[in-house]
């Protein structure tokens, strides 16, 4: 018998080991759970990429190196991208240019074009309210004035580089909306 209730005592002590495992891993996941901050909305600002020189502005095309930056934002934004966000694109050539290398439905939004202040493009996404991703292809000096109006540690006149995307998400913690600066990609990066 002793054989046998040694054998007993070890499956216990393995099952007591286990379920004290389990213990301590669902707590730390729990409090782990508790700093965590609940997002909100996401908003990635993508400027078109290199654009031809010359009038008139809204028919710009990219250049060859535009396409290609396109191409290699695009191939790293899409698989990120949730099924559901919704792409809002400026009329101008270059930047439908720009969304068409995500090969995914876009919205044209006029309030968005060239010389758009960065309170009409917010509204366009509906920041910081709207649910899930919102992605603007849009212009400079309109996105790196959201960004810094967003962002206060961006320095005033930042220019977000042809082709770069800067992800910013709207956290929430204990009910207060917070702009916090996700990631920054530029194309010669990929």
């Amino acid at each position: 018998m002793s054989c046998g209730a040694g054998y007993i005592n070890k499956k216990l002590n393995a099952a007591l080991i286990v379920c004290m495992l389990i213990f301590v891993v669902r707590n730390y996941l729990t409090a782990l759970n508790k700093d965590l901050k609940e997002i909100a909305m996401e908003l990635i600002l993508w400027r078109h990429a290199e654009a031809e020189e010359g009038f008139p502005d809204m028919a710009r095309q990219l250049t060859g190196k535009g396409l290609d930056q396109a191409r290699r934002v695009a191939d790293w934004l899409k698989p990120k991208l949730p099924e559901k966000a919704r792409i809002i694109v400026s009329p101008a050539r270059r930047t439908q240019q720009t969304a068409m290398a995500l090969q995914l439905d876009f919205l044209t939004d006029a309030a968005i074009g060239p010389g758009a202040s960065a309170r009409a493009v917010l509204a366009a996404a509906n920041w910081p309210d709207a649910e899930g991703t919102v992605v603007i292809v849009g212009h400079q000096p309109t996105l790196g004035e959201i960004a810094n109006y967003l962002i206060p540690s961006v320095p005033p006149g930042l220019r977000v580089k042809k082709g770069s995307v800067w992800w910013i998400r709207c956290e929430e913690k204990e009910n207060i909306n917070e702009p916090v600066l996700h990631t920054v990609i530029y194309p010669e990066m990929l």
